[in-house]
């Protein structure tokens, strides 16, 4: 997975979503970021200049959840994941509950594969 700044790029360890499964990703701030009453959104695309969205993440949609002060928690359903093609999306976070709203100042990109197992999105061979 890459991290990009405002001001670097770094390569960091992280999962890989597997299309069709649940996705689940924590971020950590070194700093007390994400106060209760923060809401965030974002979205997910196949590169940075692609024009369609593949899937809006919320606060709101439960997609983007607050664990502690400096915990984001983002989920991807497996109606989401199944969407995707192998290679790669890209994704960043905004917070909505300021004015006006504040790019948190990284973008992601993760590694996208087909696994070797393939359930129906509902779940069971």
């Amino acid at each position: 997975m890459r991290v990009a700044t405002m001001s670097s790029v770094q390569v960091q360890e992280g999962p890989v979503i597997l299309i069709g499964y649940e996705y689940r990703l924590q971020l950590q701030a070194e700093a007390d970021l994400f106060p209760e009453e923060a809401s965030f959104v974002g979205q997910v695309r196949s590169a940075i200049t692609a024009a369609t969205v593949v899937a809006e993440l919320s606060t709101a949609a439960g997609s983007v959840l607050r664990v502690d002060v400096r915990t984001l928690e983002i989920v991807l359903a497996p109606a989401v994941t199944a969407s995707l093609a192998p290679g790669g999306v890209v994704l960043d976070l905004v917070r909505t509950d300021l004015e006006p709203d504040r790019h948190l100042g990284f973008v992601l990109e993760i590694p996208v594969a087909l696994p070797v197992t393939r359930f129906a999105v509902s779940g069971g061979l």
